[in-house]
C-alpha cells in the first residue's frame, strides 16, 4: 500500500439515518473508506446494508447525516453526478444488459467520457478478465452467473472509478469464480488509488480481504477494526447464521 495515501479518507460517511414505511432502517451510521484498502462491511440478511449503498449512490435520499468524497459533500448529488464523480456501484444481481454483447456491456461503462475516449474497452478489463475478452462478441444474457458477475464488475471499472462498492458479489457463483474475483479485487486495491468499499455475507471472503472491517446490526455499526484482526474480535459469531 502506498505510504502516501494510507491515511487518506476518501469516502466519510456522518450519523446517516434512513426510515422506510415508518421503520428506522438506518440509525446514524459514520465510517470512513480509505484509498488503497478494502473495506468489507459485514451483516445478515435485512440489517440495512443494501439500503445504506443505495443512500451512497443516491438511489435513496438520506434523512439526515451527511456523506463526503474526497473532501466535498455529496449527500444531495444524484446518482449520475456521484458515477461523475468516480463513484462506481455493482448491486446484488449483476444488472447486465442480456442483449448486448460483452463488448457493448463494457462500453456502456464509459458513459462519463467523452465519444472519443469510449470507443473501445480499455486493455486493464480483459487482463483482469480474460474470459470477457474470450466472449466478448457473446450475448450478456448467454453468460454464467459467475461470468455475468466478472462483466457487472468489469462495465463499474470501465468508468475507472476511485471508489468501486461492490454488493454480494459472491452470491450464488461458484467457488473458482469467486476465488477469481477475490484476486481482482485484491489487486485493484494494491494499486493503491482506489477506495473498495465490499458488502458481504461470506465470512471468509471478507476475512481474506479485508483491511478493514465494519460490522452491521439493526441500522447500526456494532463492531469495527483491522482486517487481521477478525478471527480474534470475534466477527464470525456475529453474521455467520
Amino acid at each position: 500500500m502506498p505510504q502516501n495515501s494510507e491515511n487518506q479518507n476518501m469516502l466519510q460517511v456522518n450519523k446517516l439515518h434512513q426510515y422506510y414505511g415508518g421503520s428506522h432502517i438506518l440509525r446514524g451510521l459514520s465510517f470512513d473508506v480509505k484509498v488503497g484498502e478494502v473495506t468489507c462491511l459485514l451483516g445478515r440478511n435485512g440489517v440495512g446494508k443494501t439500503t445504506l449503498l443505495k443512500c451512497l449512490m443516491g438511489l435513496l435520499p438520506s434523512k439526515e447525516g451527511s456523506v463526503q468524497w474526497e473532501g466535498k459533500a455529496i449527500t444531495a448529488f444524484k446518482p449520475h453526478q456521484r458515477v461523475h464523480a468516480g463513484i462506481a456501484y455493482v448491486p446484488q444481481g449483476r444488472e447486465i444488459f442480456g442483449r448486448l454483447t460483452v463488448e457493448e456491456n463494457l462500453l456502456m461503462g464509459l458513459s462519463r467520457f467523452s465519444a472519443k475516449q469510449a470507443r473501445e474497452v480499455p486493455a486493464f478489463i480483459y487482463e483482469l478478465f480474460p474470459v470477457l475478452l474470450q466472449m466478448k462478441h457473446r450475448r450478456g444474457g448467454d453468460l454464467s452467473g459467475g461470468q455475468q458477475q466478472q462483466l457487472a464488475i468489469g462495465r463499474a471499472l470501465a468508468s475507472r472509478p476511485r471508489l468501486l462498492i461492490l454488493d454480494e458479489p459472491t452470491e450464488g457463483i461458484q467457488p473458482s469464480v469467486i476465488k477469481e474475483i477475490g484476486a481482482v479485487i485484491r489487486k485493484l486495491a494494491e494499486r493503491g488509488d482506489m477506495a473498495i468499499l465490499l458488502v458481504e455475507q461470506f465470512y471468509d471472503f471478507a476475512a481474506e480481504l479485508a483491511d478493514q472491517y465494519l460490522v452491521m446490526s439493526r441500522g447500526e455499526i456494532i463492531q469495527q477494526g483491522r482486517g487481521e484482526n477478525m478471527e480474534a474480535e470475534g466477527v464470525r459469531g456475529l453474521v455467520t447464521i
